[in-house]
């Protein structure tokens, strides 16, 4: 099973014998956790920042899943009460808040396509694991996340950012049957 979260989907199919047997797309992915950070940080802090920032927050703090120590970081915005600029500190455990229902709402796309995969191929993947590729899946925990909630070993690609492109080139070769040839 692979799961590609890019920046405005995530892609999760399962795949065997070069097809692909179940599949979904989710318009849910790392431009969205951006947005999440967004959203959060004006309804708890009353604090207006940019996407930069978030995304910045994102990945120096984010989290889907408890780090082992709390992490920090200050972020500047504008206060939407007093409209002056403001710094404020934010925890790796409020973007964990932040970013609950939209990795959530990828785990639950997940388990649907568990869901609609034939047994035999269930088993494989029990055995053989969930393999998360994208820029998205570089959010800390979110490997632990979907290990957590569907009980299957998960892990990142070695490259997550180049995977899809390299496996597609793979692929190409497999079918023009000219792999392995220089």
């Amino acid at each position: 099973m692979i799961v590609d979260i890019g920046g405005g989907t995530s892609d999760i199919a399962v795949i065997s014998l070069g097809g692909t047997v179940v599949s979904t797309s989710i318009k849910i992915a790392g431009d969205d956790f951006d947005d999440a950070i967004v959203r959060y940080m004006r309804k708890k802090h009353n604090l207006l920042i940019g996407e930069r920032t978030a995304e910045d927050i994102k990945i120096r703090i984010g989290s889907a899943y408890p780090r082992p120590e709390v992490e920090t970081v200050d972020v500047r915005g504008r206060n939407l009460v007093t409209g002056l600029p403001k710094t404020i500190t934010v925890t790796s455990k409020e973007t964990e808040e932040a970013l609950h229902d939209t990795t959530l709402q990828i785990v639950d796309a997940v388990h649907s396509v568990l869901e609609k995969t034939p047994p035999e191929l269930a088993a494989d993947i029990a055995d053989r694991g969930i393999v998360l590729t994208g820029g998205g899946s570089l959010l800390y925990g979110l490997e632990e996340l979907i290990e957590s909630k569907t009980g299957i070993t998960t892990m990142t690609a070695e490259e997550p950012m180049t995977a899809v492109a390299i496996g597609t080139g793979k692929y190409v070769e497999f079918l023009s049957g000219t792999s392995g040839e220089k």
